[in-house]
């Protein structure tokens, strides 16, 4: 598995755990107020969807900008 693809699977699974961790917060709600540690746990998968996000938001941006230099490189090497 690509780095790339590992980064994909990774952000797909936090945002399952996120969506948990949100389901969880409200239904411990419905008995009153819950222990801090219920009501932050959304914190760190929202944390690690984040980066992740925008590590994927920058990946075209990145490789235009690759693309970009590698031909100016090789358009400089023929002159």
């Amino acid at each position: 598995m690509t780095w790339n693809n590992w980064i994909r699977q990774t952000h797909r699974w936090l945002s399952i755990v996120f969506t948990l961790t949100v389901i969880a917060n409200f239904v411990a709600r419905i008995w009153g107020e819950p222990p801090l540690w219920v009501t932050y746990s959304p914190l760190l998968p929202l944390f690690l969807l984040l980066f992740s996000g925008l590590y994927m938001f920058a990946l075209p941006y990145v490789a235009r900008w690759r693309t970009r230099a590698a031909r100016a490189i090789v358009k400089a090497a023929r002159e």
